[in-house]
């Protein structure tokens, strides 16, 4: 059985609260039921974990890295600033794909460089929750 997690960075925790003409109006919490139902009898478990902190999101990176099938990873305001999850992400063997709600390449200036871009196998960005739907798919498809 494949596993997959979902890594949610800083302010996600926040989904259908937050800014919902950007994010939507749905929690991720009830996004990830309709994920599990509609991947269930897939030889797949898909796991959620978010954190608003940096070493936190380093250290579950660390710990599935090596073992799992595949990370999905938004790591909201830190794909902009974190060099540390950058690395991270390039030092393990897990396929890791990209993910972001909102185009953040045609949002402000300083939301346009992603440090994770390239050391991710893909990256699906700016088709709301449904990108996190796309990168089980990718990742279901890549092995």
């Amino acid at each position: 059985m494949k596993k997959i997690l979902i890594l949610n960075g800083p302010n996600l925790n926040l989904l259908g609260k937050r800014q919902p003409e950007i994010y939507g109006s749905q929690s991720f919490e009830e996004y990830f039921e309709t994920l599990e139902s509609q991947f269930e009898n897939q030889n797949l478990q898909l796991y959620y974990f978010q954190s608003n902190h940096e070493g936190t999101l380093l250290d579950k990176l660390h710990e599935v890295g090596f073992s799992w099938d595949g990370i999905i990873f938004n790591a909201g305001g830190y794909t902009h600033t974190s060099i540390a999850l950058a690395d991270a992400v390039s030092a393990i063997p897990t396929d890791v794909v990209e993910v972001h709600i909102s185009n953040i390449y045609e949002r402000e200036e300083f939301r346009r460089h992603s440090f994770l871009k390239n050391v991710c196998v893909e990256s699906i960005v700016g088709i709301g929750l449904k990108g996190y739907e796309e990168a089980i798919k990718f990742l279901m498809n890549r092995k």
